[in-house]
């Protein structure tokens, strides 16, 4: 009778959705977490969110802040070394116009493949004002930070553990994913080739002619209305040039070389008199180190790898003349040529001028085939 009695007096438990309605209303709605991770990064951009709001916004000139970021497939492909690797795609996309600029699978996310694509979907769509990308050790790589800085590109990159800052480029990765990997799901030979070509018929012949919601227009069509701040593209040397390191080296005295990635480069003898050089290069490609002036950071002369073999056949050239005051001064001589000869060059121009590809499969040249 007692226990019936106390059971009277208490209040009825208020429903499931009485508690979610009363919680809502307070601001307190589940909230998925940043990270699993409990770093002092995290942590500090969970706060950081929590103390400022987040507002949708959107460049007003076309090519004046492009996104670009990197994502990682979800399906396996063989490699001709016979094995299964997940590919990354690399994409770039134009705030204003919601524009895919450039889009191309690698095997890996590094510093190489992140200039490769740069550098392609610069000579598509024109230089930007503004890039922006997350904080991943490709994306800010010294090839890449110091070669955006040399083409006049800011580059911006998002908060640690902050991805909604870049909210367009993953939503883009989305359609990706629900469109044309979709669409690729019953292809059983799939290909990191077939998967690029794939991808570029999708995005030149689907995602940039649709209409987007977001601008009620076509990407393809507002990024040809404009207004646009684009920049002309400077050519594919001059982009290699670009995406490189700038690092100083002490010379030498006693055989006039400087150490580059644990090997030796012979440098021209009229810069012989110089302790300390400035050199530039890509840390993937050493058939392409310049010296460079510490001052002004032209380029002089391309220092060539030592070939200890050649070098045994006794020849020597005779010493060119040493630089009067600063390593900008030019010799007193004219340098011999060097490049390809006339006819070979004219020939070579021919070849280009058909838009044949040259009639040999490539091998061993650097990239996988």
């Amino acid at each position: 009778m007692a226990l019936a009695e106390t059971r009277s007096e208490l209040r009825p438990v208020p429903s499931y959705t009485t508690v979610r309605r009363f919680l809502r209303a307070h601001g307190l709605g589940k909230r998925r977490p940043l990270t699993t991770r409990q770093t002092a990064g995290a942590l500090a951009a969970a706060a950081r969110l929590d103390a400022r709001e987040v507002r949708s916004y959107e460049a007003d000139y076309v090519n004046g802040l492009v996104h670009w970021d990197c994502h990682v497939g979800s399906r396996k492909v063989p490699t001709p070394r016979g094995t299964w690797e997940t590919p990354v795609l690399f994409g770039m996309l134009d705030d204003h116009s919601r524009l895919a600029c450039h889009l191309q699978w690698y095997l890996a996310e590094n510093a190489e493949n992140v200039a490769h694509g740069l550098s392609q979907a610069m000579q598509k769509r024109g230089l930007p004002r503004a890039a922006m990308s997350d904080n991943g050790a490709a994306m800010t790589a010294t090839e890449i930070t110091e070669g955006l800085a040399r083409l006049g590109i800011l580059h911006q990159t998002t908060l640690p553990y902050s991805a909604y800052q870049n909210g367009k480029q993953e939503t883009f990765w989305g359609q990706i994913e629900g469109r044309l990997m979709a669409m690729l799901e019953h292809v059983e030979d799939l290909t990191v080739a077939k998967l690029n070509e794939a991808t570029q018929a999708w995005v030149e012949f689907d995602y940039n002619r649709q209409r987007h919601s977001e601008i009620d227009d076509t990407p393809l069509a507002r990024f040809l209305a404009g207004p646009s701040v684009t920049r002309p593209w400077p050519d594919a040397a001059t982009l290699r040039l670009a995406f490189t390191r700038t690092e100083r080296r002490t010379l030498r005295k006693s055989d006039g070389t400087v150490v580059i990635e644990a090997r030796r480069f012979e440098v021209p003898s009229q810069y012989r008199h110089l302790s300390m050089l400035e050199v530039c290069y890509a840390a993937w490609d050493l058939t392409e180190v310049h010296l460079a002036d510490p001052h002004t950071s032209t380029v002089l002369c391309r220092p060539f790898q030592q070939d200890k073999a050649r070098n045994a056949s006794g020849l020597r050239r005779t010493l060119q003349p040493i630089a009067a005051s600063s390593v900008a001064a030019q010799p007193a001589s004219v340098p011999p040529a060097h490049g390809m000869a006339p006819l070979l060059q004219r020939l070579f121009d021919r070849q280009t001028a058909t838009g044949l590809p040259p009639a040999y499969l490539p091998k061993d040249e650097g990239e996988d085939t």
